[in-house]
C-alpha cells in the first residue's frame, strides 16, 4: 500500500486514527556498543539465546552486509546522527572527558529531522559527541537525554575495578550521568553502571507509554558491551557462557522489553524498529569481547570485523517478515531514510547519506543507490567499497593477537600491521582473505578513481578537503559541565 493510499485511507476512517493517535511512523534506533557480527542467534550466536533478537529477526529483516562510517565510537555516532561520513563533520576517534569539542550547532542531527514534523524526541544512553552542554542531545533536537556522556570506561577505576590512584586514568574525573544537560549523579560507579541497561530500557519503555498518540523518535545507544562489562542482577549467571553472554542477554531482553511497549501501546504496526551496532568488537579483550563470526580484524580497523555489523529492522506490514537482504548499506543511509519516511526536509549543507527505503523493504530490482561508501579511519582513506568489491588503499592498522588475548576484563596487546592495495570480492570473501587484484585489473582501476574523488572532497590526514566542516568547539563563554 502506497502512502497515498494510506492517507486516503485514514481520511475516511477517522475511528482508525483515533485508535493510533497519529498516522506518522514512529522510529526506534537501539545502537549497541562494540558488538561482535556473530553476538547474537540471527547471525550465527549459539553459545547463548537471544529470543528477541530471534522473534525481531522473524518478524523483520536482517541485513547481513550493513556497515559503519568508521569502527570507533565518537565517528561512529557522528555518521549515523548526521548522515555525514565522520570526516565531512570533523569527529574522529573517542571524544574523552578532557575534549572541548562535539557535533556542531551547524550540523543536522536525526533528532532535528523529526522535530520538523512535530516529533517527540529522546536520547537515553550513550552519546559521546561532546559533554559540555553545548554538544549534549537536548540542544541537538532531542526533548529529553539521559545517560553517560562518553565511554563507560573513561573514568578513573582499573580494569578489576579498584579506584586509581595513579597513571593516566588517575586523572580522569568521575563518570557522571546527565539527565537534560545537567549532572544528576556526579560518581557513577561499579554498582551504578551494573543497572544501566536496565536504567536505560524503563526510560525508553516509559516515554513510549506516555507519547503512544503522537509521533516519536526513540534512540538507545546503549553503554554496554563496551568494557568494562557490567549486569544487573537478574542477568548475572543467566547465559552459562560468561560474563559477556550475561550482558548481551540483558540487551536482548531491553530489546523485548522496548518491542512490548510497542505491542501493548497498540502502536507496533506503526514503528520501525531498527537494532545495529556501533563498530566490531574490541577483540584483545579475549572473554569480554563479542565474536566477528570469522570476519577479519575488529573494532579499530575497517576491515570487516570492525566496520560490519549485526543488524535487523522490523515494521510488521511495511517491512517483509523473515528475510533477509544482502546488499551493502551503511548507518549515514539512515537519517536520509527516515526523512524519507516522514516526509521531512533533508540538510541544506552535503550530507553523504542516500535514501535506501526501497532496500529496506526489498523492492524488486532494488539496488544501492551509491556508487560506493568511503572507508575512512582517523583522517586516512583506507578503503572503498561497493556491493561486491572492496578496494584496501596502502595502509597501517591495528592488528589482534588472538593468542594473546586478555581475560576478565584485562586487555591483551595488539600490534600494527600494513596492507598494500588489496582487492576482495565480497560475494565470495567476506572474511578478506584473497587479494584478487591481479585478476580484476579494471575494477582497481574504476575503485581508484572513486578514491580519488573521496580524497579531493574530504582529503586525508596531510591536508582536510574543501568538504569537510569544523566540529563544534567550546568557547569562552559556552557553559562548562561540571561535577
Amino acid at each position: 500500500m502506497n502512502r497515498s493510499i494510506v492517507t486516503i485511507f485514514l481520511a475516511l476512517c477517522p475511528a482508525f486514527v483515533a485508535a493510533s493517535g497519529h498516522d506518522q511512523p514512529n522510529i526506534v534506533v537501539i545502537f549497541i556498543d562494540d558488538m561482535g557480527y556473530s553476538d547474537i542467534g540471527p547471525f550465527g550466536c549459539k553459545d547463548f539465546p537471544t529470543p528477541n533478537l530471534d522473534r525481531m529477526a522473524a518478524e523483520g529483516r536482517v541485513f547481513t552486509d550493513f556497515q559503519v562510517a568508521q569502527a570507533v565510537c565518537s565517528a561512529s555516532r557522528a555518521a549515523l546522527l548526521t548522515g555525514c561520513y565522520s570526516n565531512r563533520v570533523s569527529i574522529l576517534g573517542a571524544l574523552g572527558p578532557g575534549s572541548k569539542s562535539g557535533i556542531n550547532t551547524d550540523e543536522v542531527t536525526l533528532g532535528e529531522i523529526a522535530k520538523q514534523k512535530g516529533y517527540a524526541t529522546v536520547a537515553f544512553g550513550k552519546w559521546h559527541l561532546g559533554h559540555h552542554p553545548k554538544f549534549l542531545p537536548v540542544n541537538h533536537g532531542f526533548d529529553e537525554y539521559y545517560g553517560l556522556p562518553y565511554s563507560n570506561d573513561m573514568w578513573p577505576w582499573d580494569y578489576d575495578h579498584n579506584r586509581i590512584t595513579s597513571g593516566r586514568k588517575a586523572g580522569y574525573p568521575n563518570l557522571p550521568m546527565i539527565e537534560g544537560d545537567r549532572v544528576v549523579d556526579a560518581d557513577v560507579t561499579p554498582d551504578d553502571q551494573k543497572q544501566l541497561t536496565k536504567a536505560y530500557t524503563e526510560r525508553a519503555v516509559g516515554f513510549i507509554e506516555r507519547n503512544k498518540d503522537q509521533p516519536f523518535l526513540v534512540y538507545v545507544p546503549h553503554s554496554m558491551v563496551h568494557v568494562p562489562l557490567f549486569v544487573s542482577d537478574a542477568f548475572a549467571g543467566k547465559s552459562g557462557a560468561g560474563l559477556y553472554g550475561d550482558v548481551v542477554m540483558e540487551l536482548d531482553w531491553s530489546v523485548g522489553q522496548i518491542l512490548e511497549a510497542l505491542r501493548r501501546t497498540g502502536i507496533d504496526d506503526n514503528t520501525l524498529v531498527i537494532f545495529t551496532a556501533d563498530n566490531g568488537p574490541w577483540l584483545n579483550y579475549g572473554n569480554h569481547a563479542g565474536k566477528t563470526g570469522g570476519l577479519r580484524e575488529g573494532k579499530g580497523t575497517m576491515f570487516e570485523g570492525g566496520s560490519r555489523n549485526p543488524t535487523i529492522m522490523r515494521w510488521p506490514g511495511r517491512i517483509p517478515a523473515g528475510t533477509t537482504c544482502d546488499t551493502v548499506a551503511m548507518t549515514i543511509d539512515i537519517l536520509p531514510t527516515v526523512a524519507h519516511l516522514i516526509g521531512a526536509k533533508l540538510p541544506d549543507h552535503p550530507i553523504d547519506g542516500l535514501n535506501i527505503w526501497p532496500i529496506i523493504v526489498g523492492e524488486e530490482g532494488a539496488t544501492n543507490p551509491h556508487e560506493a561508501y568511503w572507508l575512512y579511519y582517523g583522517k586516512e582513506l583506507q578503503a572503498i567499497r561497493t556491493d561486491r568489491w572492496k578496494l584496501h588503499l596502502p595502509h597501517e592498522h591495528r592488528h589482534y593477537l588472538p593468542d594473546r588475548a586478555g581475560t576478565n576484563g584485562h586487555p591483551g596487546p595488539t600490534t600494527t600491521a600494513r596492507i598494500d592495495y588489496a582487492l576482495y570480492d565480497m560475494d565470495s570473501d567476506r572474511n578478506e582473505t584473497t587479494d584478487v587484484k591481479d585478476e580484476h585489473p579494471d575494477i582497481v582501476a574504476r575503485l581508484q578513481a572513486i578514491a580519488e574523488n573521496a580524497l579531493a572532497d574530504l582529503g586525508d590526514k596531510r591536508e582536510p578537503g574543501p568538504g569537510v566542516r569544523q566540529p563544534g568547539a567550546l568557547g569562552p563563554d559556552d557553559k562548562r559541565l561540571e561535577w
